[in-house]
């Protein structure tokens, strides 16, 4: 192995200290391969390079390595939290890999407990009378939060749970503001009434307190409390204020009884369960706040098989590689890279209930980093235990879903290369690209291109143009305008490979001036094509004979193959399963089945196409409709600022009345920057 290394590496090798640290291993293009920690560092990275690895994962990996960096760190724990930091921010190609999704919906009560003792009296009533809200997003200390949830479900559940016993608002500010009679939710019952003073401001305080206290998971204290107040009522002989806290008692009871998974002693506690098979793994997270069980949500990292065999190839270094069963060894590897990559720089809960054993050497390092005490259980009872095999079960479920689509997809795959007669050597490879036109009577016309690759689709490649310079409502002239803008690139970039000179042809107008939003709405110069000159092995049109026509044109005029190019036709009545495909080459149209899995896939690429393009239509009309444009290019005024100010004002032209003295009202708009904003729009 160490005959296809530089000398400079192996010296670097040689040369590295006994200490704790961080590796990260490069090929010649500058991709990083993989990304390690190490007790040791000399020893951990030389046994890469001296011993002979041929033939597995590993070799392969090592092969490819032609530069090193290393990083020294003070302790086992700060080697292993920078690692995972590194992994999630770099994405190695050879690391266990969890998608960084900690985006989780929390339930917010605006303003604070005491809000209406230190507001004093003449606060705005929406500052008096707190409102509950589903959230997502940072934080602000000025109002509380609780969860975080599993899904949005299970924060809407909650409160719809908090209205039926506390009866607290869910209005917008707006709305309360300008409410003259009580609304629905008052006359069933869900709300109390405070937009009309149907509720004393203490008295509406101490329901945010007990529903704070309740999700907190202070349960028995709340129902005390009630219990005192309704006594009190009684003995005052005020039997009505009694029976209303009786009522809100046994809704509370309720809610408490359906509640099977509620505990008294666990308060914040998450559940998490492993599986791996069939070369695929789901770590299943369930969460338990305020002694609630509030939901669950599977994970599947990328990378299994080969990050573990890399590991399995290497010395063990921690207790969980000293595991004599294999599969069990590489359940722990899973776990642990979930745990260090799910809560590096997140939130602990006080204790995680674990299928498998986890190393000491993690937990101490999550305590190092969080400041807060973390208790980690193996085996767990009682209703710990019930916790764990949900968990493990919805794991399975998760698994084995995942497992079929996958198959599925696959399947769907191979039959649509069979019908057209593409290649099938290597359908992980197999790129189609789709495009199609949306507009509304000829205003903002979009183009959208989506990509399926690796059996499933890939939406960080997809890309919208705006289309211009053209007949409003001409899509044949759409379609022109986003094929040449898409393959004009790579035309030019195949020619010079075949050391053709000839200039690849160019769309004039002002097409050539447009901007193309790929699908993470990221605004990338016009034309931009895929990165190396690769042509997808098959284009889709959404359209018949005419679109497919257009696309001929443009494909002669660039020198490309027009057998890549295949239009989906609508069939009779224009009834989903009816559509035949239409191709360039002068083949006949084809109809495959309405059971056919390749028109399945067909119509899953088509139906994704469409909703891109149409998406993108709506957000721009929208843009121009409501001059959105104009708040976007004040400094200072993002998204959020911008949503605040159209809905106070009800538009762009509501904004431009307003002056800088109601702007600054709006929450977020300071006074200089609504002076800002006066000026801009003036």
């Amino acid at each position: 192995m160490a005959e296809v290394h530089s000398e400079q590496l192996l010296s670097e090798v040689a040369a590295l200290p006994a200490l704790p640290g961080v590796y990260r291993y490069f090929d010649a293009q500058g991709q990083l391969l993989y990304v390690g920690k190490a007790r040791n560092l000399k020893k951990r990275v030389s046994s890469y390079f001296q011993k002979n690895h041929d033939g597995t994962r590993i070799g392969h990996m090592v092969s490819r390595i032609v530069r090193m960096e290393t990083t020294v760190v003070r302790s086992e724990a700060e080697a292993l939290l920078l690692e995972n930091n590194l992994i999630k921010t770099l994405n190695p190609r050879f690391n266990i890999l969890f998608r960084d999704d900690k985006s989780y919906p929390y339930l917010k009560i605006t303003g604070t407990r005491e809000t209406w003792r230190t507001a004093g009296p003449g606060a705005a009533p929406a500052i008096l009378f707190p409102r509950m809200a589903y959230y997502r997003g940072v934080v602000d200390r000025r109002h509380s939060y609780y969860g975080p949830y599993p899904s949005a479900w299970a924060v809407k559940e909650s409160i719809t749970l908090l209205q039926k016993v506390f009866r607290l608002r869910t209005c917008e500010d707006t709305v309360f503001a300008n409410r003259t009679r009580p609304c629905l939710l008052y006359q069933i019952k869900r709300c109390s009434g405070p937009c009309v003073d149907l509720i004393h401001v203490e008295d509406y305080a101490r329901d945010v307190t007990a529903a704070e206290r309740f999700l907190r998971g202070e349960t028995q204290a709340v129902l005390d409390e009630l219990q005192d107040r309704m006594m009190a009522h009684a003995e005052k002989l005020e039997f009505e204020q009694a029976a209303e806290i009786r009522n809100q008692m046994a809704a509370l009871s309720r809610v408490l009884h359906q509640q099977a998974m509620d505990t008294a002693s666990d308060r914040d506690v998450d559940i998490l369960a492993v599986k791996v098979q069939g070369g695929k793994a789901c770590v299943n997270l369930a969460m338990v706040r305020g002694g609630r069980h509030l939901g669950d949500r599977p994970y599947f990292p990328a990378h299994v098989d080969d990050a573990t065999q890399i590991d399995e190839g290497m010395e063990a270094e921690t207790e969980s590689d000293r595991v004599a069963d294999p599969a069990e060894r590489l359940h722990i590897r899973v776990l642990e890279a979930f745990i260090a990559q799910h809560y590096l720089g997140a939130a602990l809960p006080h204790t995680l209930v674990t299928s498998h054993p986890v190393g000491k050497g993690l937990i101490d390092a999550l305590i190092e980093q969080s400041g807060a005490r973390v208790h980690a259980v193996h085996q767990p009872r009682e209703h710990r235990r019930a916790w764990l095999d949900m968990a493990q079960k919805n794991a399975e479920i998760a698994l084995a879903r995942l497992l079929a689509e996958e198959g599925s997809q696959q399947a769907r795959t191979r039959a649509l290369a069979e019908a057209l007669g593409l290649p099938d050597d290597n359908l992980d490879e197999l790129r189609i690209e789709c495009f199609d036109i949306s507009h509304t009577a000829g205003e903002s016309t979009q183009a959208s291109c989506v990509v399926f690759e690796g059996h499933k689709m890939q939406n960080s490649q997809y890309r919208r143009y705006n289309i211009d310079g053209i007949t409003p409502g001409d899509d044949y002239a759409a379609m022109r305008q986003v094929l040449l803008r898409r393959y004009g690139k790579i035309a030019q970039a195949l020619r010079a490979e075949r050391g053709d000179e000839l200039p690849a042809p160019r769309e004039t107008g002002a097409a050539d001036d447009a901007a193309d939003a790929p699908g993470t709405e990221v605004v990338e110069p016009a034309g931009e094509a895929p990165k190396g000159p690769r042509m997808p092995d098959l284009v889709l049109i959404d359209g018949g004979k005419g679109q497919v026509s257009m696309a001929r044109e443009v494909f002669v005029r660039l020198g490309l193959d027009l057998s890549l190019i295949v239009g989906v036709e609508k069939g009779e009545g224009r009834k989903v399963g009816l559509e035949e495909l239409v191709f360039a080459d002068g083949r006949e149209k084809v109809y495959l089945g309405h059971d056919s899995a390749a028109l399945m896939l067909v119509a899953q690429i088509r139906d994704e196409a469409h909703r891109f393009a149409i998406t993108g239509m709506r957000a721009q009309r929208a843009r121009v409709r409501t001059g959105g444009s104009k708040l976007e290019d004040i400094p200072g005024v993002g998204p959020k600022k911008r949503a605040r100010l159209l809905q106070r004002f009800g538009g762009v032209r509501g904004v431009a009345s307003a002056s800088v003295e109601d702007l600054a009202t709006v929450e977020g708009i300071s006074a200089e920057l609504a002076d800002t904003i006066y000026r801009a729009l003036h």
